[in-house]
């Protein structure tokens, strides 16, 4: 049976979560942060014959991420993400939303590597560069400097997705600025209690190889991980893998997304 979720369920659905707390940061961070009653984020969960919890799906604006450890009503969550013309934004472990692929108009696939940090591997020294914390003042500039990068897509809900996180402390923004530009940021999302995930790690073209986002990297690891919290990120660029791996991060699995 599917059914939608409620504040009633939290402490059910948090115990199923915690199976696998990385994976499910998103999930987590956004029941966290904007519980189970808004107009842009929805919950479902499918419950067994015996009334335990198997699977969830998140909807968050318009994107879906489902999560289930074994079997599940495929079909069920389908005609709950309904009928559209348009391709459908889901992301998820990539064994997992492999399952919808045939059965819904799904977007363009991407499959990245997952990847976590909870541990600061390298010597701290103090950063050649002074780095800086966004405030909601700067979202119009992190968008500029994203739509300078070929491999981001800066959507119409970015804005709006990016002022909600940094207003409710579920993401952050740290860059660096040269002659008054924004030149490098990474940022994280989906901030919870256990963990966050980074994104946004980017440099602008004309300031790159001076290792401007791997010193911002260093920082957001040093922040995080003394708070107690776990750092994940995906990637797809193995160049990019090393990088990470330098810094602590180590592979967990893949996702996939489609959007």
């Amino acid at each position: 049976m599917i059914r939608k979720l409620n504040r009633m369920d939290h402490h059910v659905v948090f115990s199923f979560l915690k199976q696998e707390p990385s994976l499910n940061l998103f999930i987590i961070g956004d029941i966290e942060a904007f519980g189970y009653e808004q107009e842009f984020q929805e919950l479902w969960g499918d419950f067994d014959e015996d009334g335990a919890l198997r699977a969830v799906l998140l909807r968050f604006y318009d994107s879906y991420i489902p999560y289930a450890p074994g079997e599940f009503d495929v079909d069920g969550f389908v005609k709950i993400i309904g009928n559209t013309a348009q391709p459908v934004r889901l992301s998820g472990k990539t064994e997992l939303v492999a399952t919808f692929e045939h059965l819904l108009p799904l977007g363009k696939k991407r499959v990245t590597y997952f990847c976590e940090c909870n541990e600061i591997t390298f010597a701290e020294t103090e950063s050649r560069y002074e780095i800086k914390q966004a405030t909601v003042d700067d979202v119009d500039r992190i968008l500029e400097l994203r739509r300078r990068i070929a491999e981001f897509s800066v959507l119409p809900s970015s804005r709006d997705m990016l002022v909600k996180s940094l207003e409710t402390n579920t993401g952050r923004v740290y860059y660096i600025e040269e002659d008054g530009y924004m030149v490098s940021s990474v940022a994280t999302t989906a901030e919870n209690t256990l963990s966050a995930m980074v994104v946004g790690v980017c440099t602008h073209p004309d300031y790159r190889h001076k290792g401007y986002a791997s010193e911002i990297l260093k920082r957001v690891i040093q922040d995080y991980v003394r708070a107690g919290k776990t750092l994940c990120l995906f990637y797809d660029n193995p160049n990019a893998g090393r990088i990470y791996k330098r810094l602590g991060f180590y592979d967990i699995g893949m996702w996939t997304m489609y959007g």
